[in-house]
């Protein structure tokens, strides 16, 4: 991955008041108190944290969308919220509401989209990239969350820009065009361009993004590569689970030591989990023999991200909120 040496983005000691609050007597409530972030070209930065964390706030401010209370940012070398439209022609942006008009049509509006640029990109070949043409003359009003979201992703795509921001991306879309979404991010990674984009789904931060940054209740509270991250938790080189299915209600207790446990999540599921060793795997086979249990799947992993945030944000009992 090749970077320039200066930045697409960078975000210094981000501060961000909304209100006045009525439920604060009027006051103004503090939605972002401190995060910074940088995101070179040729790379995917992700912006990981829980609904209501500050990360559509964030790229908002980033934009200039917002007017930010403190802190510094510099987008494409110069600041957003004084910049001229030269600099809005550099950069795409697909919002996580879509803000696309109700009673237009797919590819009337991508090609009134183009017009608003110098050199557009082909509306054809993205109206065929993202298969938008099933679609073409339904009024956008019509469309499912999942056929928004390609028209607004075709829409920040249209000017051809140099920086990208992509809040909540796969938002609302099925399993085949999440991955054509995907293949489509990371070629325009390789491409060279800078891509921010904000994610409550693990999944997503752990596919797509080069460098991430976790942010919890308006804060930056870590940051670095998926494997960076994953070994600044001290427990991700040793912790590791089991998952496996069998008959309901089964004694585990001869599978359970110091350091490991074993809880049935729901009739029939069952999950064995701490520093686990080949002999935790040889007692549970012996186990099975004994008890003439055959499960009918075994699924044994390292800890992912979805580990290292719940550790790290204190979110452990907040599973709904990261799309988990």
């Amino acid at each position: 991955m090749t970077k320039t040496l200066s930045p697409a983005l960078e975000i210094s000691g981000l501060i961000k008041d909304v209100g006045p609050v009525p439920g604060l007597d009027g006051r103004m409530k503090r939605v972002i108190s401190n995060i910074s972030l940088t995101a070179h070209f040729g790379a995917v930065t992700a912006l990981l944290g829980a609904n209501g964390a500050g990360k559509t706030t964030t790229i908002e401010c980033a934009q200039g969308l917002q007017v930010r209370t403190g802190g510094d940012i510099s987008l494409l070398g110069q600041d957003p919220q004084t910049a001229d439209a030269g600099l809005r022609a550099r950069v795409g942006v697909m919002l996580q509401d879509g803000g696309l008009p109700p009673s237009a049509r797919p590819v009337a509006l991508l090609r009134h989209v183009a017009t608003l640029y110098e050199n557009p990109l082909s509306v054809d070949a993205l109206v065929e990239r993202l298969g938008i043409g099933e679609f073409a003359d339904t009024n956008i009003r019509r469309l499912s969350g999942g056929q928004k979201q390609r028209v607004a992703l075709a829409a920040s795509l249209i000017g051809n820009p140099e920086v990208l921001f992509l809040d909540e991306p796969s938002a609302g879309l099925d399993p085949q065009s999440r991955l054509m979404v995907f293949e489509l991010i990371r070629e325009l990674r390789d491409s060279g361009k800078a891509i921010i984009l904000t994610t409550h789904l693990l999944d997503d931060a752990q596919r797509l993004a080069d460098y991430v940054y976790i942010v919890d209740k308006g804060e930056s509270v870590a940051q670095g590569t998926v494997q960076e991250l994953l070994k600044q938790s001290t427990a991700a080189l040793s912790q590791r689970a089991m998952t496996f299915e069998a008959t309901p209600h089964l004694n585990t207790a001869p599978l359970v030591r110091s350091g490991i446990s074993c809880t049935e999540t729901r009739p029939g599921s069952y999950t064995l989990a701490g520093d686990l060793e080949p002999a935790d795997l040889g007692r549970f086979g012996s186990w099975c023999a004994q008890n003439a249990i055959m499960p009918t799947s075994v699924h044994l992993a390292s800890q992912s991200l979805e580990d290292v945030f719940l550790s790290i944000s204190g979110a452990g009992n907040n599973h709904e909120s990261m799309g988990i």
